[in-house]
């Protein structure tokens, strides 16, 4: 037991100290909403995203990873299938979220050595967000009467490739799976009357855009003391 807890001591050891780059950059782009009202399409960025995102990459296929993204959000009736032209809701409404969790590179990505280094990557985790809750008003138009909180789990896909010693420039495509129906105002509270659309089905939020980090650190030493 003795030599074992030493080993596992030892490994833990030898990762941490071969874990010291972080990364802190920006975030920019186009968001676009999907649910009850406008566009069915997922990939539409019709409005602007901004935010900023920090990284620490844990090993050579995965990094921890945090960023806030303030995105505007706007749909249009106009722009969905027949039945939601003739309908003809619109409404607009903006997110301030906050994510925390985990990218896996589908490469190694090893920044001591300045080679140029590109992969592919995926991200999910939690992440909690900031809107503008909506109801029909005596107009027939969607209006926002609250500030609420709600979360999300996030889906990304991207590639990055690293400019330099020091810079990451990515691309990535963020799809949000909300845990709320009413970012468009579909499902209000109970004093607002009835909803409208599908009920059953949750709203998405997607971000398409750019990022640029600049990243340190020291070289990793793979030894234990």
């Amino acid at each position: 037991m003795r030599y074992l807890a030493s080993l596992i001591i030892a490994v833990f050891f030898i990762q941490s100290i071969a874990s010291q780059t972080y990364e802190v950059g920006l975030m920019v782009g186009g968001a676009n909403y999907v649910g009850d009202v406008g566009s069915t399409y997922y990939i539409s960025p019709n409005d602007i995203a901004f935010g900023a995102i920090g990284k620490w990459n844990r090993s050579k296929r995965h990094a921890f990873r945090a960023s806030f993204l303030y995105a505007e959000l706007n749909a249009n009736d106009k722009r969905g299938d027949e039945r939601r032209k003739q309908r003809g809701l619109s409404f607009t409404n903006s997110v301030k979220e906050i994510s925390l969790g985990m990218e896996f590179n589908f490469w190694d990505w090893y920044l001591y050595e300045g080679d140029s280094q590109f992969t592919p990557y995926l991200y999910t985790g939690f992440t909690a967000f900031n809107y503008g809750a909506q109801a029909i008003d005596i107009n027939n138009k969607i209006d926002a009467y609250s500030d609420k909180w709600s979360f999300a789990i996030p889906m990304v896909l991207g590639i990055k490739k690293t400019l330099g010693r020091d810079f990451v420039l990515g691309a990535e495509i963020g799809a949000r799976y909300t845990f709320t129906d009413n970012i468009d105002g579909s499902n209000p509270d109970d004093r607002f009357g009835k909803g409208f659309g599908n009920l059953n089905n949750n709203d998405w939020y997607v971000f398409t855009g750019i990022t640029i980090s600049y990243t340190w650190g020291r070289i990793p030493c793979y030894c234990a003391f």
